[in-house]
């Protein structure tokens, strides 16, 4: 090789060298496991393991399939209607996206511009914080007590705003109104987001203090209780000058969001309330009874008010019951992280799912 090759390979390397210094470095969300098996018992996602209404069946049946050559409607404006209806509130109290992930995302671009540290708990929904590093906010990690419950003191001090999830992921405990009510009253100069993805399993939902506190934003999704997590829908309310603010920065950021089916899907999905609340009452009753019938096998977890149970084995790692069920085709979801990895977080299935879980639990540890 001359010289003058030499000298062109050389530029080369130092022109990737160059672009790759300009490129955002990130270590990303990783969710929880997609097995491409289908002989498996799927515990680690916190999917709903009922299917989606019987309204849902139906608007998909009758969908119009030609309708997909057009853009779907900007504003989402037959979704966000039937939502501000189920809420009693205003359709500029409403604002939906891609998934409680979407919604959540864009309220972080919106409201978290003022370069002072925003405030989260320290075990929680593991997005937050990756969030905050893709936009370049800071922010503070809060230490939960003892018993992985907040204390709505430490986010009573100054902050360049506030996120809570309630019931809290991955522990499955949920803080009471007064203390949540507490955290948004003490910080009116910032925005207070409450993500409450759980919330129908047996959470207190501050969608009514949206009424009192101009500066709350309360996020659910269609993914858990609604049976959709495949067909990504959620959504915000909170005052109208907060969703005002959303849709700036939404419509400057990608005006269709919802295609067509999602939104007609997602309010067909509204119309079936006592379903709604069937599946969710079946959820609650399995968890109750896979609760006690874990503590008899030895193990503990906090009380859950969400549709999975933050446990903690005896006799075995989490890691190795972890990999044992793995083994047996049935997933849970293992954390490898301080404090976290001690604990298995089980999502909650059918009866017969729950029941051949703890059949396995059983056998793998001698029970």
């Amino acid at each position: 090789m001359t010289e003058e090759e030499r000298g062109a390979v050389r530029t080369e390397e130092e022109n990737i060298m160059n672009w790759e210094e300009k490129v955002k470095r990130m270590v990303p969300y990783v969710p929880g496991e997609q097995p491409k098996r289908k002989d498996i018992i799927k515990l680690n996602t916190n999917e709903c393991p009922y299917p989606p209404a019987p309204a849902v069946k139906k608007a998909l049946q009758e969908f119009d399939y030609e309708s997909l050559r057009l853009y779907p409607d900007p504003d989402c404006s037959i979704l966000v209607e039937a939502l501000a209806k189920r809420f009693h509130k205003k359709p500029g109290q409403i604002f939906v996206g891609v998934g409680s992930d979407d919604v959540l995302a864009m309220a972080f671009m919106t409201f978290f511009q003022s370069g002072e540290k925003i405030l989260f708990p320290e075990i929680s929904y593991s997005f937050y914080d990756v969030w905050a590093k893709l936009y370049d906010i800071p922010f503070e990690m809060v230490p939960l007590k003892e018993d992985f419950s907040i204390c709505a003191d430490d986010y009573c001090k100054p902050n360049g705003g506030v996120v809570i999830a309630n019931p809290n992921a991955p522990t499955g405990l949920a803080a009471g109104l007064s203390d949540i009510e507490k955290i948004v009253a003490a910080n009116p100069d910032s925005v207070v987001i409450v993500d409450e993805a759980y919330v129908d399993f047996g959470g207190e939902s501050a969608v009514d203090l949206v009424e009192k506190y101009e500066n709350l934003l309360v996020v659910q999704t269609y993914s858990k209780s609604r049976s959709l997590a495949g067909l990504r829908v959620g959504y915000a309310i909170g005052s109208e000058k907060l969703i005002k603010y959303m849709l700036d920065v939404k419509f400057s950021f990608n005006s269709y969001t919802l295609n067509r089916l999602a939104l007609e899907v997602g309010t067909a999905s509204l119309a079936d309330e006592e379903y709604f609340r069937e599946t969710c009452g079946k959820i609650v009753a399995t968890r109750e009874r896979v609760k006690g019938e874990l503590k008899e096998l030895g193990f503990t977890f906090p009380d859950s008010s969400t549709n999975f149970i933050f446990a903690k084995p005896t006799g075995i790692t989490a890691k190795e019951l972890f990999e044992a069920l793995k083994k047996e085709g049935i997933y849970v979801r293992f954390f490898d992280k301080p404090v976290l990895r001690e604990y298995l977080r089980i999502s909650i299935g059918t009866d017969e799912e729950m029941d051949r879980l703890l059949a396995a639990i059983r056998e793998i540890v001698g029970k």
